[in-house]
C-alpha cells in the first residue's frame, strides 16, 4: 500500500504550542484525577478500564472517519512492538507507585526526553539538538527535580526498587516516541499507531491487574466514573492522538521538552483544586521549564 509522505516541520509553530500546552495540561490534571480515584478504584484495573474504552472510542472515530485501521501497510511489527511498549510505561507507572513515592517517580519517569535526545538523532539526523538545546533540556530536568526535591530526603531499599521501576517506565516512554519516528508507524495515520498502543494496553492491563490480585468492580461512585470518562475520552483518545499527530509533524526531540511541564502543571492543579501550598521551589521550577522550553525550540 502506498503512503503519502508526511511533511514535516523543522520546528514548532504557534499551533505545535499551543497544543503540547494543552496536552501537557490535561495531563497535570489527570494525575489529579487518577490520585483522587486510585484509593476507589485499584490502578491497573483502572487503566484497563480507561484504555479499553480509549480503543472503543478510537475504532468509532476511524469508522466515522474512514480511517483504515487494518489494511496491511508494513507497520504491524512496529506497531505491536511500540504498544507493548507504551503498555510497559504504564505498568511501571502503576506497580512503581506501590513502592515509591509520586514526587520521586515523577522525576525519574520524566528522563523519557533524554533517551528521545540520546538516541533518536542517531536514525534521524535532523532531530540532533544544539549546545544551547542540550542546555534547555537539562534545566528543565533540573527544574522538575528540584520541585519535587522534598520527596528524597530519605531513601530506603523499597523506595529504591519503586524509582528503578520509574525509571524503567521513562525508558520506555522514550523508545516509544523512538519506534514511532524510526519504523513506518512514522507514516502512518496518527489514528493507526495510537490504536496499536491503546489497543495492546487494553489487552496487557487486565492480565496484570489479575496477577496483582486486584478486585474487578463496576459499581463505583459517580465522582469515580466521572474521572475515568475524562481519563479515558480527553486523556487516552484525544490528547494521546493529538500527540500522535504532532510527532507525524513536528520534531520529536523538541517536542519532548514540553512533557516536563506535565508534573508541573500537576502541583498547580494540585493548589488549586487540593489546597496544597504554593512553594518558592514549584514558582522557580515553572519559570526553569519555561526558559528550558524556550532554549530547545529556538529556532537556528
Amino acid at each position: 500500500m502506498n503512503q503519502v509522505p508526511v511533511q514535516r516541520k523543522p520546528h514548532l509553530d504557534r499551533l505545535a504550542v499551543g497544543l503540547l500546552l494543552a496536552c501537557c495540561a490535561f495531563w497535570g490534571f489527570q494525575q489529579i484525577l487518577i490520585k483522587t480515584t486510585v484509593g476507589e478504584v485499584p490502578p491497573l484495573w483502572q487503566a484497563s478500564l480507561r484504555f479499553a474504552g480509549a480503543t472503543a472510542l478510537l475504532w468509532v472515530w476511524c469508522a466515522w472517519r474512514g480511517v483504515p485501521l487494518f489494511a496491511r501497510d508494513g507497520t504491524l511489527a512496529a506497531g505491536v512492538l511500540a504498544g507493548l511498549l507504551f503498555a510497559g510505561e504504564f505498568a511501571g507507572i502503576y506497580i512503581g507507585l506501590q513502592y515509591t513515592t509520586a514526587s520521586r517517580l515523577t522525576v525519574f519517569l520524566y528522563t523519557s526526553p533524554f533517551v528521545v535526545a540520546l538516541l533518536l538523532p542517531r536514525f534521524v539526523p535532523s532531530e540532533r539538538l544544539r549546545a544551547v538545546q542540550w542546555v534547555g533540556l537539562l534545566l528543565a530536568f533540573v527544574s522538575v527535580a528540584v520541585a519535587f526535591s522534598e520527596g528524597f530526603a530519605h531513601s530506603t531499599r523499597t523506595q529504591l526498587m519503586g524509582d528503578a521501576i520509574a525509571l524503567a517506565a521513562g525508558v520506555m516512554w522514550g523508545l516509544t516516541t523512538l519506534v514511532i519516528r524510526t519504523s513506518r508507524l512514522g507514516q502512518a495515520s496518527a489514528e493507526k499507531t495510537l490504536f496499536y498502543q491503546v489497543a495492546v494496553t487494553a489487552a496487557v492491563a487486565p492480565l496484570l491487574s489479575l496477577a496483582l490480585g486486584e478486585p474487578w468492580r463496576l459499581d463505583y461512585s459517580g465522582q469515580a466514573w466521572v474521572s475515568i470518562f475524562l481519563q479515558t475520552a480527553v486523556g487516552a483518545f484525544a490528547s494521546y492522538l493529538t500527540w500522535m499527530w504532532l510527532l507525524r509533524h513536528y520534531p520529536a526531540t523538541q517536542m519532548s521538552t514540553f512533557v516536563f511541564l506535565t508534573p508541573v502543571f500537576a502541583l498547580l492543579f494540585g493548589v488549586g483544586l487540593l489546597g496544597e501550598p504554593l512553594t518558592l521551589q514549584l514558582v522557580l521550577a515553572l519559570l526553569g521549564v519555561a526558559v528550558g522550553i524556550v532554549l530547545v525550540s529556538r529556532k537556528r
